[in-house]
């Protein structure tokens, strides 16, 4: 048998499914979602699996039973039936009204052509959409399933700018049709990095139920120790065999940089960061790949705060609500740098939750890449502070 490559850099469940990836197996999960809440909400920090969730979702409302064969939905799903699949990715929307506005129209124009609709091309962007998911609805038999994959991606970049208003104002004409359009969906889900809850999408969706802090999904994007050991045995052996560390040592060296995420206090289960885990595996070494891969445009708007409170970071306090419910550009920098994956849950109480870094890649990703590019300061201050920043931290 050929070995199986690890899925470096793809995030199509079906390339995963048939071009001989390892895939650890979350359909369960996927399942439970699937046929659990109608109308439903994942935060995730960036790379950390949520569009090859997305991509499993249409799989499976496309009723591909192929793909799954073998793996843990199998004991749970029995009819496989196919649903019409809407789906957008607005991280490639644009940044500017006028760029979502030309997005929507190019994927609602596909969709149009795909159910035969020619009646509302000139019509708004929510006429049409509500014409697709009644259309699609009528000519399947079926209601239709709605994925929306990164919807912060164009209210990252124009917060704090004068076009701000304009993209949330599509945003509420666009979205305020699932409410409206219920009796034509079967599922709607939508995940995000960042949470804009009283300027855009949720402020028109309030039904959304947010999944991203309940115990039984804390591990539906990212992987669990027990799944490197399930999935990863060789890719351990290899790591470790390259640097002359035994497993145990291995073991250890992934867990101090990638691990330690958790997103719900009722269930403290380390999460690894599956893109940063996946490439050490791949390329059989240590080293921070979740910062070189690129930081949230949100980073350089939320610096000045940042730099004021940084040295509390390591332990700081976030009342329960805020944390839950709270819009990002109301929440403080704690809030944003929870939502982001730069700061995790610690422990909780009746209260408040404690927030601290989960793990090495983090923290030096924040402190020696992130800050000195968002200063404005000559190089030798950059330097001071970085010195300061690892003084004070114990880096």
């Amino acid at each position: 048998m050929i070995a199986q490559r690890l899925p470096e850099g793809v995030t199509s469940f079906r390339e995963i499914r048939t071009g001989n990836y390892k895939y650890v197996d979350k359909t369960d999960l996927v399942w439970q979602i699937a046929n659990g809440r109608k109308f439903n909400y994942l935060s995730r920090p960036r790379r950390f699996g949520k569009s090859i969730l997305i991509d499993t979702l249409q799989c499976y409302f496309e009723g591909n039973k192929e793909l799954f064969d073998g793996l843990k939905i199998m004991q749970w799903e029995k009819d496989w039936i196919k649903y019409p699949v809407i789906r957008f990715d607005m991280s490639i929307a644009g940044n500017t009204a006028e760029e979502i506005k030309s997005y929507f129209d190019y994927a609602f124009s596909n969709y149009e052509e795909q159910y035969h609709i020619t009646s509302t091309k000139k019509s708004s962007l929510s006429v049409r959409f509500t014409e697709i998911l009644k259309v699609a609805h009528q000519s399947t038999g079926q209601p239709a399933a709605v994925l929306v994959d990164e919807y912060d991606a164009p209210l990252q970049h124009s917060w704090k700018t004068p076009y701000h208003k304009e993209c949330t104002e599509v945003y509420r004409q666009v979205f305020a049709v699932l409410k409206s359009s219920s009796t034509d969906e079967r599922f709607v889900f939508i995940t995000g990095i960042t949470k804009f809850t009283q300027i855009s999408l949720f402020s028109v969706l309030n039904n959304l139920t947010n999944l991203s802090v309940l115990p039984e999904y804390v591990a539906v994007c990212g992987i669990t120790q027990q799944e490197i050991i399930e999935y990863f045995h060789e890719e351990l052996v290899e790591l470790g065999e390259k640097n002359k560390w035994d497993k145990v040592t291995t073991l250890q060296k992934l867990k101090g940089y990638y691990d330690g995420y958790h997103f719900s206090g009722e269930n403290m289960t380390d999460i690894f960061n599956p893109y940063s885990l996946i490439c050490a595996l791949a390329q059989k070494r240590i080293k921070n790949f979740w910062v070189a891969s690129g930081a949230t445009t949100l980073l350089s708007k939320f610096v000045d705060n940042i730099e004021l409170r940084i040295k509390n970071f390591e332990k700081c306090y976030i009342d329960r609500d805020i944390l839950e419910t709270s819009d990002v550009t109301g929440g403080g920098a704690e809030l944003f740098l929870y939502q982001s994956g730069y700061l995790t849950i610690k422990a909780e109480d009746e209260w408040s939750y404690t927030l601290g870094f989960p793990n090495y890649e983090v923290r030096k990703a924040l402190y020696s890449m992130a800050l000195p590019a968002l200063t404005a300061r000559s190089q030798m201050d950059i330097q001071t502070m970085q010195i300061s920043f690892y003084r004070d931290m114990e880096v």
